[in-house]
């Protein structure tokens, strides 16, 4: 038996998976905690998908309103899809779960906020559509601790499945005898 055909299903796989950043807008800037280090982590996410050819989808919450996607990610994205909403889950999106189905992925990395709201609900809605959610925890957060760990405990028991921006990445990558190794290496330097 060939190695590749012993890989778990739970493990990444960069022909599988897609990027997904849920509302890391403007507003929310003063209100989320450890925003800076979650953002810090989606802008590496982002420059693993570009190297590694993910695809990256992006929504914003009633953008008129709350503002764009902050700056930070919006110069680090290249090849992306953007949806704006005014529900919590992006599936309840046609247009979201149209543009999922088309790139025929079955992995999504979730990134974001708020983890009890509209993380939340996107994983449930994704799960029940038979996505793998995997929750990039350190990519995600709340206005409170309490709220980010609630989210994440709720998805993880209707089986979402735990991740890291670390761990992640190195299960995309698979091998340090890669062409991208190098490069992938020094975003966690």
């Amino acid at each position: 038996m060939s190695s590749s055909s012993l890989r778990h299903p739970n493990l990444l796989r960069r022909e599988n998976a897609c990027l997904l950043i849920v509302d890391v807008q403007e507003r929310f800037r003063q209100h989320i905690e450890n925003f800076e280090q979650i953002t810090k982590n989606i802008v590496i996410l982002i420059k693993v998908a570009s190297k590694l050819r993910l695809p990256v989808i992006l929504s914003e919450q009633y953008p008129e309103g709350l503002g764009s996607t902050i700056k930070e990610i919006s110069i680090a994205l290249e090849n992306h899809q953007t949806f704006a909403k005014r529900t919590f889950s992006c599936c309840q999106a046609e247009s979201f779960v149209k543009h999922l189905e088309e790139l025929k992925r079955t992995q999504i990395l979730a990134t974001g906020i708020e983890s009890h709201v509209c993380i939340n609900q996107t994983v449930h809605d994704l799960l029940a559509r038979g996505y793998q959610s995997h929750l990039i925890v350190d990519a995600i957060s709340s206005r409170s601790s309490v709220n980010k760990e609630i989210g994440i405990k709720k998805m993880l028991g209707s089986g979402a499945l735990i991740n890291s921006t670390e761990m992640a990445t190195f299960e995309l990558l698979r091998t340090s005898d890669c062409e991208e190794f190098k490069y992938i290496q020094s975003l966690f330097k």
